[in-house]
């Protein structure tokens, strides 16, 4: 199961471009301003550099990272949330998602003009900002008039549900109606699950893709860090690229792509760049098992539990979970194999309630 990312913009701003950049792919990015029938769906794998030392050392025969799907969607936000038909299904695939990427354009092109006449990424920002509020507004509207009508013939045990419901939607409203997104809202841990159950977009964490020229690479740094002072906030952040030398650069080979990006004094890819941000958005931690001599990076939420990441695994191992055998990368490193790791006493059994730690290697034993 991979982590979803849904990736929204305003027309003209390269959105596809970042997608291509993303996950090597060759969507068509001349389509422009025209609202999308269907969304861009690719896959990219997370990078991972422990991965690669623990395949060379391990030696194994199959070694599979850990994946992020990345959906593109090539329409306006706000017309999604009031179309029911092909835009409700693009709004539902959106709404999904673990996070959102918001691409804003920087860069200048004569033969693209903007939509709005000119740039302004702050102008840009506030707007999609608009779109997401006015989408979780239409959602929020539709389902007050939902439990008004419910409560008209509700039991009395029903209807203190439904009222701390309908309180925390009137919460809800006033936040974003005063331009605070959900996720900045501090909620109460039952108030909070309720909230998953609606899938709001401006609760999911949010990073900020300004999308840059290659003529201003030279300044991406200082521009980076002026406009991370404006926009940094609990779970958003911004950074800055330039989508279209990224997708260039992803449809190279690997030593050849790296060959270039030294040349533009660029330290990472694009790629790595936004999984990395994403991550740390998200409070994900990467774990890794070796089974059937395959080594494989799993993503977690951080803080949880053996159980559970047995469970991200298969249904199965949750069920019929016994316990974890665990090293730590670090551990590991110190050693040939997890033999070797047995034997010195650095590979560790942990129950059902053991909290996963980032670089874990863990072998689940379970019976069904």
């Amino acid at each position: 199961m991979s982590l979803d990312i849904g990736i929204i913009g305003l027309p003209k701003s390269g959105r596809t471009t970042i997608f291509n950049a993303l996950t090597k792919g060759r969507a068509d990015t001349g389509s422009y301003g025209r609202e999308a029938l269907a969304s861009h769906i690719g896959v990219a794998r997370v990078p991972e550099p422990r991965l690669v030392v623990l395949a060379t050392r391990l030696q194994p025969k199959k070694v599979t990272p850990a994946e992020v799907r990345y959906i593109d969607i090539g329409a306006s936000v706000k017309g999604l949330a009031e179309d029911k038909g092909i835009g409700g299904e693009l709004l539902n695939q959106l709404a999904s998602a673990d996070s959102l990427i918001n691409v804003v354009r920087a860069f200048s092109d004569e033969s693209v003009p903007h939509i709005e006449g000119c740039l302004d990424v702050a102008r840009d920002i506030e707007t999609m900002n608009l779109e997401l509020a006015f989408s979780d507004l239409v959602l929020q509207e539709r389902r007050l008039e939902k439990i008004t009508l419910s409560l008209k013939g509700a039991k009395p045990a029903e209807c203190s549900a439904l009222l701390r419901e309908q309180e925390l939607l009137s919460k809800i409203k006033t936040s974003l109606e005063n331009d605070v997104p959900l996720r900045e809202l501090k909620l109460t841990p039952e108030e909070s699950k309720t909230l998953t159950h609606f899938q709001f977009l401006t609760a999911k964490p949010l990073l900020i893709v300004v999308n840059i020229g290659e003529e201003q690479l030279a300044r991406a740094t200082s521009l980076e860090a002026e406009l991370r002072e404006c926009y940094r906030r609990p779970e958003c952040d911004l950074i800055t690229l330039s989508g279209k030398l990224e997708m260039e650069l992803s449809q190279l080979e690997e030593a050849e792509a790296r060959e270039l990006r030294a040349e533009f004094c660029l330290e990472e890819s694009g790629l790595d760049r936004t999984v990395k941000l994403s991550y740390q958005l998200l409070g994900f931690i990467s774990f890794f098992t070796i089974v059937s001599d395959e080594i494989r990076a799993w993503s977690i939420k951080s803080g949880t539990t053996a159980l559970k990441a047995a469970g991200k695994i298969h249904s199965d191992m949750e069920r019929g979970f016994i316990r974890a055998e665990v090293v730590s990368y670090d551990d590991l490193m110190k050693c040939q194999n997890l033999a070797e790791a047995r034997k010195k006493g650095l590979l560790r059994l942990e129950g059902k309630n053991y909290i996963v730690q980032d670089g874990d290697v863990v072998t689940f034993l379970f019976n069904v």
